[in-house]
């Protein structure tokens, strides 16, 4: 046997040997996307119905009082219009919480009560406006709470407020 024909024997055995080692794959087929239905000139599509928009959660502003008062201001009114308009438009929420809140001048037990008058005036307010009662909560938490740290005038005017808290269906449910 001639030395070329060892070379190509081996050539041959080596590819086998490489084929059998690896394996065979094979591509998978694509198939063609369909094509869309024909669409006769005269035909009007519908245009497609938007996508029901998510349910979102009333945004409910705060509200701010003057030293030692539990009465509405008049741009306390205007911002519990704003939050009762803004609940009554949602049915995401099963029970409005009422946080009355003081800044850290008097005593404890005055800010506390002073809290409770604070919001059980916005609590009215809101009745007043159409808000379910039976939804509506009242909390003092004072002088507890701070939204604004410091010792001053510009803390304390952020103190003296009525801020709110939603539960949900989901939440109630739980």
């Amino acid at each position: 046997m001639s030395p070329f024909s060892r070379a190509t024997r081996a050539c041959v055995i080596a590819s086998f040997g490489l084929v059998w080692a690896v394996g065979c794959k094979s591509t998978p087929k694509v198939s063609a996307p369909e094509p869309a239905p024909p669409v006769a000139r005269n035909e009007v599509r519908a245009p497609a119905a938007p996508a029901p928009a998510a349910a979102v959660p009333p945004r409910l502003q705060t509200v701010y009082f003057d030293f030692e008062r539990a009465e509405l201001r008049p741009d306390a009114r205007t911002t519990l219009q704003h939050n009762a308009d803004q609940l009554k438009e949602s049915s995401q929420w099963t029970r409005l919480t009422i946080e009355g809140h003081c800044d850290e001048r008097g005593s404890e037990e005055y800010n506390m009560a002073l809290g409770e008058r604070r919001a059980g005036a916005v609590l009215r307010y809101l009745k007043d406006l159409g808000v379910p009662a039976s939804r509506l909560y009242t909390v003092s938490y004072g002088e507890n709470r701070p939204a604004a740290p410091g010792h001053d005038e510009a803390a304390w005017r952020l103190n003296r407020r009525a801020e709110f808290e939603l539960t949900s269906a989901q939440q109630a449910a739980r």
